[in-house]
This record gives structure tokens, C-alpha cells and sequence, in this order.
């Protein structure tokens, strides 16, 4: 037998989709029979707690519309004179009125049969049958029971007669009743009266559809699980262990299900209790009919798990196969660039584990060649930072790119060291090795200070530029590390090199933004070798008083963005940069005054701009006043924009558009008129580009903008003009006209005439003729 190592990858994984396919069905199967019957059960379960849900909103809304109407009643203004008299049968209308109050509540809606208002302080009653004097009641101790409760409105299961005299009391249809008891008045401390609203416990089970099957039943209970509803109904006012429920604890909570033994039968009990009143509302269910369809699901369930093995087993076959199908052309395709004595392998994995090594060795090469590539990208970005180039706004983010965010998060105290050689002079150097001897500098400093402290060091003329930073936030400390470091460079420069360096430092600062201004200190400092002699290391803070070095933090990319969109005449864009100037510019704390040097600065800028495009920007008219003048008398910054955008920018704007739409019609011209002239030889955009001394794409967009066609696509048709005159006016064969307009051959002349006109050269010289005949 076969071992399965020496089987194929298409074996293996044929075998493994039998044995995934086999295990799922066969658990699946005993699974599925196993749990039919707890499925069975949790379903009708779930479906008796919708039903009881459902039932329990229907009851509640009647509950809730006797309790609305019966408040109406008792905060009625009829029942607020009525409460106060000593009411008799002289007192008709106020009877009569307060009847017609009560007889409003007995509707079919309501199901509400007798309304009871019992006044004790007044000694009187009132219900259905008429009214009483209170202390010749019967039952008139059984209804100063119910004021007892502590709740001022419950609803409580009475006994019908109470409601009946004596000589009426065959009446009640129902032996119970359930009874909305209000203690009276509603106003006020003392309760003196009740008002009651009775619906018989027949009328509400009329309001529930019990099944008829003897294996269920649905019942309520109340607060104090006593039944209210049960289908015989001997049970009703019963306690709960009459019906078999002998347990309290299996329905404290809201709603849930148990099992339980009634009859000598189990039975599936499910429950939903109200929270509006706290009735419990049952429904039962014997488990022996929900079991009795088990062993035909067992069936069912085999043959279906047969079924679903052979379509199983069906599927990985063939799903075996097409997965393999990858694979196997990948080690064909592999093989065929293998050496002859390698193609003989079984093991398919091992040919592709193989190549993708040399994959990855390859990809090795590839990391380290784009690596080099990006400390290049890095160092020049570094040199826009120091030189102030950089936005602010995104100097941290790019840094952390470029794989400084650990030394960015860690830093809390930065400063900026600029070094520059002395001098070459007597030395054994010369001016060809400066750049040699900067290079060692460099590779000294990432050797001497760890990554940790710095940013890579960058060169930025003949200066070596490197930030310095320290997690020790005490300047004192930073500083003395500073100096130490510095010494112990410049020292192995000189002991490596015999050269003699000088080192400046920034004042330290504690934001990555400021490395622009740091870097300015930094050169500074270097600028005092010229007093205190070669060999220098002196920190920005022994200059100007120690304050950091003054930077207006003028924004000269927006200005660049602005003068462009001036002279592109694009309004919009000129508008903006303006709005986006000035809001740079005010951001700046600066004394009122201060800020006329930028705002000056702006608009010579924009003079010069104007002056060297030959733009003549008058000055207004009154008192003949100055530019200058006239932005210095502003106080407001929208006073300032508006006149930046009505004096300057908008006159230029208007007249560089003027300029260039009179440029781009002069250009279109000359195209146009070139291929007129030169239309029978090859033309090409370039050509005509060199000819105008313009750029080719430049001259395409201007082109296109002015004529709405592309320069190929107004040549071709200014040369089917040319083919269609020749064809109307002339004998020229047809290959002639095609070699004069350039086609490699007559064929493609036809088929392009073809596709442009609908028909060949020769039947459109045929029709053309036959007009002139």
C-alpha cells in the first residue's frame, strides 16, 4: 500500500475533502436528531410568548380605557358637586346626571358592567341598580376592605356578589369579577369613598381564544397568583397550585419557560408576566404532542444526510481538482525554467518553495536599491525643512514617515548644530577634496552620535546641518550635554582629519516647527568667527541677549501660489490666496505696527510683478496719493483684503486674462496656419512646438481650448477636405491623393475615408460628378 508521503498533492487533498465532508454531515445528522424535539419545544415556546404578548396588549388596552374612563368620572364636575351632598331620591338630576357619567363606561369596548361609587362620609351608594344609603348595605364592610390597600388604584378579584342586593343576587352571571378600586376623593389626604369599575371575568375571557386541544390551555393569573382566567371556570379565583402550578418561584421572573407535571403528564409551561399591573398570563402545552413528530424528523434527517454525503463527496472530487488546477500550472510553468535534472521532483511545494526564494532574494535586492533611494528622498527633505520650505503644518507628519516619529515622541528639548571647515589653507588638502572631507565629517557624526539624539545629518552648501534632541526637558542639563558632545566631535575631527572646525548652536527650542528659525540661529552663530577667530563652538544664546532669533513668519508659498494664479487669470484661486495670505500673516502675534512690513513687502512684490509684465497701476485720484499711502491709511483687515483685491490683484488679473485669450488666438492662428502650409508632409505637434518656441503640451491645451479639436484631429480633417476637393476636382488617382496625405497606403486612405463619409474615394468622385453633369 501506498504511504501517504509518497502520495500526490491531488491524492491528499482529495482524501481530506472526503473526511471534511463526511464528519460535518454525519455531526450534523445525529445533531439535528438529537435536538429535533428542544427545537420543536423552544419554537411553539416562543410562539405561545408572541401569542401571550399578544393577548396580554389586548387586555391591557381595555385595562387602560376603564382606568382613563373611570378618572373621567371621578374628576368629573357632575361627581365634584355630587361628592359633597347628602344625595336622596329627591336629588334626581344630580342622580340623573351622575348616572348618565357611569352609564358612558359600560360600553362593549370597555366590557365594563357596573360602575360602584360608594360615599361613606355622605352615606350613600350608587351602582346599576340605584342608590343606597351606605350603612343599610349588606356588603358594605366587604368594600371598605378594598380601601385598605396601599395603592390609591388597583385592580383586585372580587366576589360578583358583592355588587348584587340580596334579592338580586342570582343575577351575576360570573361568579368573580375583576374590579378597578379608586380611593375617593382623588385630591386630598383622607379617603372616604371608593369608586369601582367591575368587568366579569367572563367578559374577559371572551377577549381570549382558547384552544380547543386538550393538550393546551391558556390561564391568568393575578398579583397574587390567584386564577382569573382559566377555561373551566370552577377554577377562577382558585389559587395557582389548583390548576398544578404548586411553585411560585419558576414565575418570578418577566417572562420565561419551565417544565411541569399536570395531570400526571409533562407539560411545557410558558409565561409573560405585565408589567402594568403584574398579571401573569400562561399558556401550557403537553410535551408528548411536540415529541410525537420526532422519530419521522429522524427520518427526514437521514435520508437527507445521505443525500447531502453524496452530493458532499461529489464536490470535493471535482473541488479538488480545480483547486489543483492552479497549482499544477504553476509547476508546469516553473518546470520549464528548470534545469532538466531538477524537473523530476514529486513534491510540487518544494519546486515553488524554491522559486519564491529567489523571489525573495530578488525582492531583497530590490528593498535595499529603493532604501538608498530613500535616504536621499529623506536628507532633501530635511534640507527644505532647515531652509523653511516645508509647511508647518505637515513638518511633524512627513518626519514621522521618513521614520523619525520614535525620536519626534521621545525629544522635549531640540536644538539646531550647523558645522562648517575653517579653512583648507596649510593643510595637506586641497579645494577638489572639500566635498570628500565634508563626506568623512558626516559619517563621523552618525558614528560618534547615537540615532537616538539626532536626525540624520545633511549638507547644505558647505555646512553640515544636524537637529540635536533630548528627552531631559532642563535646560541646564541639555545644554551641558551640548557642549560635551560638540567638544568631543570637533576633538575627533582633528585627531581623524587635522582639520580645524567651528560648530553653532541654536538656541534650544522645544517644537519641531521651529527648525527653520533654528537652523538661521545655528548660522549665525557661525558668522561671529570673524571676531572671536577659527575653531569656534558658540551657542546662538551668547548673541542678541539670548532672544531667539527674530522670524516673521512670512508666507512666501502662498504669496508664489497667489502670483501665479495672477498671472494664469484665475480670479477665483487669486481671491482665495489672498484670504489664505492675510489669515497666515495676522496669525502672528505682532504690534499693529509691526505688520506693515509684510503688507509692504506684499505689495512691492506685486508691483514688481505688475512693472516687469508692463502693468501700469495708477494711483488714485484723491490728493493723487500714493500706493504705499493708500495702504497705510487701512485699519482693518477686511479693509486691507478688499483693497489688495480692488487696487491690485483684480486690474492685474483682468488684464493677464485679456493678454492671454489675445495670446491663445495668436497661437491657434499660427498653428492653423501652419497646417494649411505643411499639411501634406508629417506634421506633428512637436514639430509646430519647435517652430513657435513653445512647449508641445502647452500648445495643445491652447489649441483645444480655442478650437475645441485636438491638433491630430483638425490636421486629419483639414486633410479630408484636401482628399474630397482633389476627388471633385481633379483626375489625381486615388493612390496619389493617399501618398500626398501621408498613409502608408491607399487601403488605409479608403478604409478611413470610408468610416468618415459612409463611402470610398471612388464613389464619392462618382457622385460627385454625376451633380456637375
Amino acid at each position: 500500500m501506498l504511504s501517504m508521503r509518497s502520495l500526490s498533492f491531488l491524492s491528499k487533498m482529495t482524501i481530506f475533502g472526503f473526511i471534511l465532508s463526511i464528519i460535518p454531515v454525519i455531526s450534523i445528522g445525529v445533531f439535528s436528531y438529537v435536538t429535533s424535539s428542544e427545537q420543536i419545544q423552544e419554537h411553539v415556546n416562543k410562539g405561545k410568548l408572541q401569542l401571550l404578548v399578544q393577548i396580554n396588549a389586548n387586555v391591557e388596552q381595555i385595562l387602560r380605557t376603564v382606568n382613563h374612563t373611570l378618572n373621567q368620572v371621578v374628576n368629573s364636575s357632575v361627581m365634584k358637586r355630587a361628592w359633597n351632598e347628602q344625595l336622596t331620591v329627591n336629588d334626581f338630576i344630580l342622580y340623573d346626571d351622575l348616572r348618565k357619567e357611569i352609564r358612558n363606561m359600560q360600553s362593549f369596548d370597555t366590557r365594563v358592567e357596573d360602575v360602584v361609587l360608594l360615599n361613606q362620609e355622605q352615606d350613600w351608594l350608587i351602582k346599576n341598580s340605584g342608590i343606597y344609603r351606605s350603612d343599610t348595605y349588606p356588603y358594605l364592610e366587604q368594600l371598605q376592605q378594598l380601601s385598605e390597600t396601599a395603592e390609591d388604584s388597583s385592580w383586585v378579584l372580587t366576589p360578583s356578589y358583592w355588587f348584587y342586593t340580596e334579592e338580586s343576587a342570582n343575577n351575576a352571571n360570573c361568579d368573580y369579577t375583576v374590579s378597578l378600586v379608586k380611593k375617593l376623593p382623588t385630591t386630598g389626604f383622607e379617603k372616604r369613598g371608593l369608586a369601582l369599575a367591575n368587568i366579569p371575568t367572563c367578559n374577559l375571557q371572551d377577549m381570549i381564544q382558547f384552544d380547543t386541544d386538550e393538550t393546551s390551555l391558556v390561564m391568568l393569573l393575578d398579583e397574587q397568583q390567584r386564577i382569573l382566567l382559566h377555561p373551566d371556570r370552577l377554577m377562577i379565583g382558585k389559587p395557582a397550585s389548583a390548576a398544578g402550578l404548586a411553585s411560585s418561584e419558576e414565575l418570578s421572573g418577566n417572562s420565561g419557560q419551565f417544565t411541569t407535571m399536570l395531570s400526571g403528564h409533562m407539560y411545557a409551561v410558558t409565561y409573560y408576566k405585565s408589567e402594568f399591573n403584574g398579571w401573569i398570563y400562561l399558556s401550557t402545552i403537553s410535551i408528548d404532542s411536540l415529541t410525537k413528530e420526532t422519530h419521522k424528523i429522524g427520518r427526514y434527517t437521514l435520508y437527507v444526510c445521505i443525500a447531502l454525503l453524496l452530493v458532499s463527496i461529489l464536490l470535493a472530487w471535482i473541488g479538488s481538482r480545480r483547486m489543483y488546477d492552479p497549482i499544477q500550472k504553476l509547476v508546469t510553468q516553473i518546470t520549464e525554467l528548470l534545469p532538466e535534472q531538477h524537473r523530476k521532483r514529486n513534491n510540487e511545494f518544494q519546486i515553488i518553495g524554491d522559486h519564491v526564494q529567489q523571489l525573495f532574494q530578488s525582492k531583497s535586492q530590490l528593498e535595499q536599491e529603493v532604501s538608498r533611494h530613500l535616504m536621499q528622498v529623506r536628507a532633501f527633505y530635511l534640507i527644505k525643512a532647515y531652509q523653511g520650505h516645508a509647511r508647518k503644518r505637515e513638518l511633524r507628519e512627513q518626519l514621522e514617515q521618513y521614520g523619525f516619529a520614535q525620536q519626534l515622541q521621545q525629544w522635549r528639548t531640540m536644538a539646531v548644530m550647523t558645522l562648517q571647515i575653517d579653512t583648507l589653507e596649510h593643510t595637506h588638502y586641497e579645494q577638489q577634496d572639500l566635498e570628500l572631507l565634508l563626506f568623512a565629517i558626516h559619517n563621523i557624526i552618525e558614528e560618534m552620535v547615537d540615532n537616538s539624539k539626532r536626525l540624520v545629518p545633511v549638507l547644505i552648501d558647505t555646512t553640515i546641518v544636524t537637529l540635536i534632541g533630548s528627552s531631559d526637558s532642563e535646560l541646564d542639563s541639555f545644554n551641558t550635554q551640548l557642549y560635551s558632545m560638540t567638544e568631543q566631535l570637533q576633538q575627533k575631527i582633528m585627531s581623524y582629519l587635522h582639520l580645524q572646525v567651528s560648530i553653532g548652536l541654536s538656541l534650544p527650542f522645544d517644537s519641531i516647527e521651529n527648525v527653520a528659525v533654528a537652523y538661521r540661529e545655528g548660522l549665525e552663530a557661525l558668522k561671529h568667527r570673524l571676531k572671536l577667530g577659527e575653531g569656534i563652538i558658540i551657542q546662538y544664546e551668547q548673541l542678541d541677549s539670548g532672544n531667539h532669533y527674530f522670524h516673521l513668519s512670512y508666507p512666501h508659498q502662498i504669496e508664489l501660489e497667489l502670483v501665479d494664479a495672477i498671472k494664469l487669470a484665475e480670479a477665483g484661486k487669486a481671491r482665495e490666496d489672498l484670504h489664505r495670505f492675510l489669515n497666515s500673516m495676522f496669525k502672528t502675534e505682532l504690534a499693529p505696527q509691526e505688520y506693515q512690513i509684510p503688507l509692504m513687502r506684499l505689495l512691492n512684490n506685486l508691483l514688481v510683478v505688475a512693472q516687469e509684465s508692463r502693468i501700469h497701476l495708477s494711483p488714485s485720484q484723491q490728493g493723487e496719493r500714493t500706493l504705499f499711502e493708500e495702504l497705510l491709511r487701512l485699519t482693518t483687515g477686511g479693509e486691507i483684503e478688499e483693497w489688495f483685491w480692488a487696487r491690485i490683484i483684480q486690474p492685474m488679473v483682468s488684464i493677464f486674462s485679456n493678454r492671454q485669450n489675445e495670446q491663445y488666438h495668436n497661437i491657434s492662428e499660427k498653428i492653423i496656419e501652419w497646417i494649411h502650409q505643411h499639411y501634406d508632409t508629417d506634421l506633428t505637434l512637436e514639430e509646430c512646438a519647435s517652430r513657435l518656441h513653445y512647449n508641445a503640451n502647452y500648445l495643445s491645451s491652447v489649441f483645444r481650448k480655442e478650437t475645441n479639436y485636438s491638433f491630430s484631429e483638425y490636421l486629419s480633417a483639414y486633410r479630408f477636405n484636401m482628399a474630397k476637393k482633389w476627388l471633385t476636382e481633379t483626375d489625381m488617382p486615388i493612390k496619389d491623393i493617399a501618398s500626398r496625405l501621408r498613409y502608408n497606403n491607399s487601403q488605409n486612405f479608403i478604409r478611413s475615408f470610408r468610416k468618415q463619409e459612409g463611402i470610398t474615394p471612388g464613389q464619392y468622385r462618382e457622385s460627385q460628378n454625376a451633380k456637375l453633369r
